[in-house]
């Protein structure tokens, strides 16, 4: 447990590392606290925090910087957000994609770190499907859900359909399973297809199936923007392998996704500090983030990725205010 003078040191140590990127020796954070203490006795209390795992010291630096634990604890118990005055910007209602890419690129651009939003959760519920003939043994599938998205594959069959087949199937499934989830179709596919003529059955199972799938790949979707604004940060300049591995994960996403989905679990700014669990594995980066709603029901995540010196108090501002916009802009072009 910290006494307050350690606390009051670990919150100057953090602050002045974060805005200069140097390790921190005793005479720097002496000034930076304004604590009346001997250079001695800051060491003292500079070695307790390093055996508590909450500091460390770089090589042969006499200074010191934080952990993630340091990080963690700073974030946790000792930031304060301050609102600082921000140009107000703006997202326009628009379509989703468009919204979602926009609110990308002004998450990189306040922050002049990455900015990653998760596009919305759509419902995958279906209006109406339809399906056309390409050429033999191969069709489109066109889906449009309740707000009117659209989403469409291309189906390859082993027998072949005329296009007459392809309306019969695409009325029959618009006449008694329009408005229902199409994984619901799908099952209920399964049960049904004996009353079926069984070439028809089977064809609309083949399509139901490719449709799901089209509309789950829709809502894994993570955009990016300014991932070249590490380039601008010390923190990876001077270590291309900590630059590529930072690029490895935004090139594979899944990472991505699941920390997006952890996080729109809870309600508010979460920070997730690099190293300290397996969400982020990579010690020198951080993300902050929050969910969005639509309506008043949360339907995905944005935030900003960027090293663990980052200037926490600002990123939940810039995050949080962005994930108002988002919400605003998503409900109102409803």
């Amino acid at each position: 447990m910290l006494d307050d003078r350690a606390k009051l040191l670990l919150k100057a140590l953090v602050e002045r590392y974060i805005a200069d990127g140097q390790p921190v020796g005793s005479r720097t954070l002496s000034r930076a606290s304004g604590l009346d203490l001997s250079p001695a006795t800051i060491r003292n209390v500079m070695s307790d925090l390093e055996e508590m795992g909450l500091i460390a010291s770089p090589h042969t630096s006499a200074g010191r910087i934080p952990t993630a634990r340091g990080y963690r604890l700073f974030v946790d118990t000792m930031l304060t957000a301050q609102r600082e005055e921000m140009a107000t910007p703006s997202l326009p209602a628009d379509q989703p994609q468009r919204v979602i890419t926009n609110a990308a690129q002004l998450l990189s651009n306040l922050s002049q770190f990455v900015g990653v939003v998760m596009a919305p959760r759509r419902t995958s519920v279906f209006r109406h499907i339809e399906f056309l003939r390409l050429s033999e043994k191969r069709f489109l599938v066109i889906i449009v859900s309740p707000d009117g998205d659209v989403q469409n594959r291309v189906v390859f069959t082993q027998a072949d359909y005329t296009q007459s087949q392809l309306i019969e199937a695409s009325n029959f499934l618009n006449a008694n399973y329009a408005g229902m989830e199409i994984d619901q179709v799908r099952e209920r596919l399964k049960t049904e297809v004996e009353s079926l003529r069984s070439e028809i059955g089977l064809l609309m199972q083949a399509a139901v199936q490719v449709g799901s799938e089209a509309l789950n790949q829709a809502q894994g979707e993570v955009v990016i923007s300014g991932e070249r604004n590490l380039l601008a940060v010390s923190d990876f300049s001077s270590d291309m392998s900590q630059l590529r591995r930072a690029f490895e994960l935004f090139e594979q996403k899944t990472q991505l996704m699941r920390l997006l989905e952890v996080s729109s679990q809870a309600a508010g700014v979460r920070i997730y500090i690099g190293g300290e669990s397996q969400v982020v594995p990579f010690e020198e980066l951080s993300i902050v983030s929050s969910p969005y709603e639509v309506d008043g029901q949360i339907v995905g995540t944005l935030g900003v990725i960027g090293p663990t010196r980052m200037p926490y108090d600002r990123m939940i501002q810039i995050v949080d205010i962005t994930a108002r916009l988002v919400s605003n802009a998503l409900s109102h072009q409803k």
